[in-house]
């Protein structure tokens, strides 16, 4: 299970939100960079970042510290972004720039043929983040909740060709609450493309509970407040789902 921790960035540093509320950030750290450096220190094969005023603008808005973050990674592992991301030129500067995968959230729901258009030119590079609250898709910064439900709306997107979806209960991000493994399993087996957990991750027990579930189809879990305040340590975390991938 890949293990993966989240950058989230706001006015150019690393905050943290709860659940998804702009005003409601804690900052961790003022250089997104050396954070990005610290989790591939510590064995990180994948990073992800959000570009949070970009979520909320409908455009990238924090380049400089991407390009920064992506400076130090320096190709070394995969490095996944999403917020903002409403047009094929937003793609394709994206990946020109080095990162791997581009995460489309808002614009995948109200724009299908745009997330069609995308899947077809940058195939293998194409992820979706659906965001929802008790069972339903949120939209716009999770400002809004539609009425599309989860499975439908994943099952549909599979056709399009994406690469993976991230999978968000909105109503525990941030919150440590713990992950939603319910739902995140009988999404992961309604589709045939990996599911990637996010959302509520507080400590071991989590890591636990999610990593059997590979063979399910949730391929990893996205790791956020909790790796930040220490409720959870991701070198630990990283021994256990080795030991569990040598053990199968």
């Amino acid at each position: 299970m890949l293990l993966i921790p989240a950058i989230d960035l706001k006015d150019g540093r690393c905050v943290r939100l709860r659940q998804g509320e702009l005003n409601d950030a804690t900052v961790f750290s003022d250089d997104p960079a050396a954070m990005a450096q610290q989790w591939l220190d510590k064995g990180a094969s994948r990073l992800h970042l959000v570009d949070l005023n970009g979520a909320f603008a409908g455009k990238p808005k924090n380049a400089e510290a991407i390009k920064q973050i992506l400076k130090v990674i320096d190709d070394e592992i995969p490095v996944q972004i999403g917020g903002g991301i409403r047009n094929m030129d937003t793609i394709e500067t994206y990946l020109d720039m080095g990162l791997e995968y581009v995460i489309i959230g808002t614009a995948a729901v109200k724009d299908p043929l745009f997330l069609q258009d995308a899947c077809s030119a940058f195939q293998g590079h194409i992820i979706v983040g659906l965001d929802a609250k008790d069972g339903k898709i949120a939209t716009d910064g999770w400002s809004k909740v539609t009425k599309h439900d989860v499975i439908t709306t994943a099952q549909r997107f599979e056709d399009l060709g994406v690469e993976a979806i991230i999978y968000t209960d909105i109503g525990r991000d941030g919150m440590l609450s713990g992950v939603n493994v319910e739902a995140t399993l009988k999404l992961a087996q309604a589709v045939n493309i990996p599911i990637i957990a996010s959302g509520g991750v507080h400590d071991m027990n989590d890591i636990r509970t999610l990593a059997p579930l590979t063979k399910d189809g949730v391929e990893g879990v996205i790791l956020g407040r909790s790796i930040y305040e220490g409720t959870l340590d991701f070198e630990e975390a990283l021994r256990y789902v080795e030991a569990l991938e040598d053990e199968n």
